[in-house]
């Protein structure tokens, strides 16, 4: 099990995408309607992916692989990584991350829709 450190950039996201999901429940359950909403599958595929992540980094499911473009913030020439929150969908959105800065910890650099 790995500790995630976000940066304030990610951990703003994160916090944006579950509070539209949360208004967008609020106001389903005033109107009484069951389907779920895009913000509201959009936070839970997120947090699972986030879940996942600190459970197990290799988990299947992320399809982790190491992305080149972005730089790891503690080591110039340390690796950062992407996981699939969402596949196959237009704008998929992508948890880009790294290993640190201590053992055990996840860093979670940036949560983005896929270009």
């Amino acid at each position: 099990m790995f500790t995630p450190v976000w940066t304030v950039k990610a951990q703003k996201t994160y916090d944006e995408l579950k509070a539209k999901a949360e208004a967008s429940l609020n106001a389903r359950r005033r109107s009484k309607k069951a389907k779920a909403t895009k913000a509201e599958g959009l936070f839970k595929q997120v947090h699972k992916c986030i879940q996942h992540l600190i459970s197990n980094p290799k988990h299947p499911g992320l399809a982790t692989h190491e992305y080149h473009t972005l730089t790891n913030p503690y080591d110039e020439k340390g690796k950062v990584f992407e996981a699939y929150a969402q596949n196959d969908t237009a704008g998929a959105y992508r948890v880009f991350w790294c290993y640190g800065p201590d053992r055990r910890q996840i860093t979670i650099i940036a949560i983005t829709p896929h270009p």
